[in-house]
């Protein structure tokens, strides 16, 4: 399954500049609004160690990790729920991704102008929050003229629907995000052909400047504060230095690199896992001569749906599952030893994959 994040901000936050470090496909940044007029796409690999692991028992021919798509998307201004600046660009880009990186600058700069003219994180979030919110509204609204006409007919299913339209309306004007509805299954249903912005999920990305890289600031302390009221993650990056990680090739001279700043692994390695926590996703392996490979997956699904990532025909045909645990791989080295040791597990339609699972599955089409 494709995974796309899409990365938004005001102008001049570091959202190119973060973009940049995540991908080969390097947009423009620059030190002035709208510098991305159309979405950058880029593809990125999603690092796991334990492709590593794999790699060194099996031996494959390749190794094949799964990815993300960031998009870099045009910089938002107030007023783009009514078409300011590249507002309905902006929102129709936004509409298409799985959860949203909101890049928020939280360093002060003399040379680098902010849109609003002064610092304020909780500013900058509130301006992005309101536009999506006002286009929800407008979207929320709309249908409510649709569905009210039906339900005044008396249809009981019409009337289900305006009740839930109606609540979220409420979350929408009391100036919420759709996501902070505790929503029931119904409610979920009335929206859900509306794609509604501020139902997605929600990375914060605390853009900083090499000296707040440990201890943070008070911009990002403000920015989480709020930022756990909605339950949302709040990830520290100096967009600058993750832009100089990218460049360096060498795994052990990036390694010396990532030391001299006293970091372990980048900021983005920790964005990467923070989007698969964000939307339930886990991994799952395939792991043979000629491939040794991952898998993303959501989290709670049965083995049939994990095998039609593969292939439709998996899913259609399928008859069972064949499971290794990884810590069982590792210890006994070979696919041969483990089912000779009974660590092989013959799973049916049932099996809810985990996270690290290696699959091989039987299907007949």
């Amino acid at each position: 399954m494709g995974l796309q994040c899409g990365i938004v901000g005001l102008p001049n936050v570091g959202k190119s500049t973060l973009f940049n470090a995540l991908s080969n496909a390097k947009a423009e940044a620059a030190n002035y609004p709208f510098c991305t007029i159309e979405p950058n796409v880029g593809v990125i690999t999603v690092p796991d160690e334990r492709l590593k692991i794999l790699e060194g028992l099996v031996k494959p021919q390749r190794v094949l990790p799964t990815v993300i798509e960031f998009v870099d998307i045009a910089g938002l201004v107030k007023g783009a729920s009514k078409g300011e600046g590249l507002g309905n660009k902006f929102l129709a880009n936004i509409r298409e991704v799985d959860t949203i990186i909101h890049v928020i600058r939280c360093f002060s700069d003399d040379n680098i102008v902010h849109v609003a003219g002064k610092v304020d994180p909780i500013a900058d979030k509130e301006i992005i929050d309101t536009e999506l919110q006002l286009k929800d509204l407008d979207s929320v609204d709309k249908k409510i003229s649709k569905v009210e006409r039906t339900a005044k007919s008396g249809d009981a299913k019409a009337k289900k629907e305006l009740a839930s339209l109606l609540t979220y309306k409420k979350v929408l004007e009391s100036g919420q995000n759709a996501r902070s509805h505790e929503a029931s299954d119904e409610d979920r249903k009335a929206i859900e052909d509306l794609q509604l912005l501020t139902v997605k999920s929600v990375i914060y990305v605390a853009n900083v400047d090499e000296a707040s890289l440990h201890t943070g600031n008070e911009y990002v302390d403000a920015l989480k504060k709020v930022a756990d009221t909605e339950h949302s993650q709040v990830i520290t990056i100096s967009a600058s230095i993750e832009s100089q990680i990218a460049e360096i090739s060498d795994e052990e001279e990036r390694e010396m690199f990532l030391g001299e700043y006293g970091l372990k692994e980048s900021g983005l390695n920790k964005l990467i896992r923070a989007a698969y926590t964000s939307l339930d996703l886990i991994t799952y392996f395939t792991a043979g001569e000629k491939e040794v490979r991952a898998w993303t997956i959501e989290k709670g699904w049965k083995a049939p749906q994990a095998a039609g990532v593969i292939h439709t025909d998996f899913e259609r045909g399928f008859i069972k599952a064949e499971v290794i645990k990884l810590k069982d791989y590792q210890t006994y080295k070979t696919e041969l030893a483990c089912k000779e040791a009974g660590k092989i597990s013959i799973e049916g339609k049932d099996y809810e994959v985990e996270d690290g699972d290696i699959m091989h599955f039987r299907f007949n089409v």
